[in-house]
């Protein structure tokens, strides 16, 4: 069966329950987890530019500083509640723009065989209009996805 599970998480209540539902489901199968966020770049130029219109050049960076510490402390966070629930884990930090590309790449070179990822479920005119990181997993990849909702 699966023995090493890729968890994607950006710290919401939605994504958490999914963290969970995946230690539930390595301690079951005795595998490992992966715990990835993608953090996203900082939208340069734009950044750079502050309220009130003054060009900042370290703006930029402190945005991908604060960002990736944001991102360390969510799967800090996820590792350290699968390792109290006894679950091996290690953690992943991507920068990206495209969630859904740092998703497949981090599964396949770390040669993951099981995403296990969350999905708001939307329908209509929000999925059209807000897209699905989650849609985009199961349409690009070529690894089992499991999707909680």
């Amino acid at each position: 069966m699966f023995k090493h599970i890729l968890v994607p998480t950006d710290g919401s209540p939605l994504s958490d329950e999914a963290v969970e539902r995946a230690i539930a489901l390595a301690q079951t199968l005795g595998a490992r987890l992966t715990i990835l966020n993608a953090t996203a770049e900082a939208p340069f130029p734009v950044t750079n530019f502050g309220e009130d219109g003054h060009y900042d050049p370290a703006r930029s960076s402190r945005f991908a500083e604060q960002a990736a510490a944001h991102g360390q402390r969510i799967v800090e966070a996820a590792v350290a509640r699968a390792q109290g629930a006894g679950v091996e884990a290690e953690h992943v930090l991507e920068t990206s723009d495209v969630p859904h590309r740092a998703i497949i790449r981090a599964a396949t070179e770390r040669a993951c065989d099981l995403i296990l990822m969350a999905s708001h479920g939307r329908r209509g005119l929000d999925a059209l209009l807000l897209g699905s990181e989650t849609h985009k997993v199961l349409t690009y990849c070529r690894i089992p996805v499991l999707v909680c909702r």
